[in-house]
């Protein structure tokens, strides 16, 4: 009986994937046999990643994409489809996040992370609609805690994933008639990401580390785990879930009564 983690032939296309979290996921499934196709800003960065990628032996297609841009994006999924055909499993990952308090941030900072996070996955996922297949195709978007826990310095991030995972939601009854399963994945605080990195002091990461009911900081295999299996047949009857892998950090409010003291002014908790 072949495993349900065996993706050999699958198609998997992954925006913002060339560095964080969602480089994980692509790496997960790489190893897993599927065929990548990545899209992110810098086109160095793109290049790293599909090298890193093409290790695993299939096909890498990587292209110079920012998601605000509808038409940058979908020539980026027609190239994909051209490349490695009809996509299996779609990842929008791509999110932009600084802490500011809402009295300290311009209109502008604020329309930036939306514009990034909720534009950006709108964006991704109606260019992607016609280059899905169908029945079959999962689409997982990666969220966040604040998407229902409000936390302070982070209005503008609060917003843009309440606004994500309403957008999965209404996609996952739309689109489940052409047999398309579309879910979303909250990671908490991830080692090996950028805003762990940016974290301020041993103690501010101990104090998080604290608030962890499974007492350890999430790793990139954790979430990557949790992508494979939300793609796979064992999820068949799974859509509309918004799925957090955060050991149970949200349970206790997500940390946001120390989310002033975890960070430094002027770090960016983003992935």
């Amino acid at each position: 009986m072949p495993s349900p983690f065996d993706f050999t032939g699958k198609s998997v296309f992954v925006a913002g994937g060339s560095s964080g979290i969602n480089l994980g996921i692509a790496e997960a499934f790489a190893a897993a046999g599927a065929n990548l196709a990545i899209a992110s800003r810098s086109q160095e960065r793109v290049d790293g990643a599909c090298a890193q990628l093409a290790h695993h032996g299939g096909k890498v297609l990587g292209r110079s994409a920012d998601v605000r841009d509808y038409a940058a994006i979908s020539g980026a999924l027609a190239a994909a489809h051209d490349a490695i055909g009809e996509i299996d499993v779609l990842i929008s990952g791509a999110a932009g996040n600084f802490p500011a308090l809402a009295l300290g941030m311009s209109a502008n900072a604020f329309k930036a992370v939306v514009d990034i996070d909720l534009l950006g996955t709108f964006n991704v996922l109606r260019a992607a609609h016609q280059y899905l297949r169908k029945p079959g195709a999962s689409v997982i978007n990666i969220s966040a805690p604040q998407s229902w826990n409000p936390m302070p310095l982070q209005v503008h991030a609060c917003a843009a994933k309440a606004g994500v995972d309403q957008v999965m939601r209404v996609l996952a009854m739309e689109w489940g008639g052409d047999g398309i399963r579309v879910n979303s994945i909250a990671p908490g605080p991830i080692e090996g990401t950028e805003g762990f990195k940016r974290l301020s002091t041993p103690e501010a990461r101990r104090a998080m580390e604290h608030r962890i009911p499974l007492r350890r900081f999430g790793t990139l295999r954790d979430c990557a785990e949790l992508a494979l299996f939300l793609a796979s047949p064992l999820s068949a009857w799974i859509t509309g879930a918004l799925i957090p892998v955060d050991g149970g950090w949200s349970l206790y409010g997500g940390g946001s009564s120390s989310m002033q003291q975890t960070f430094e002014p002027g770090a960016a908790p983003g992935r």
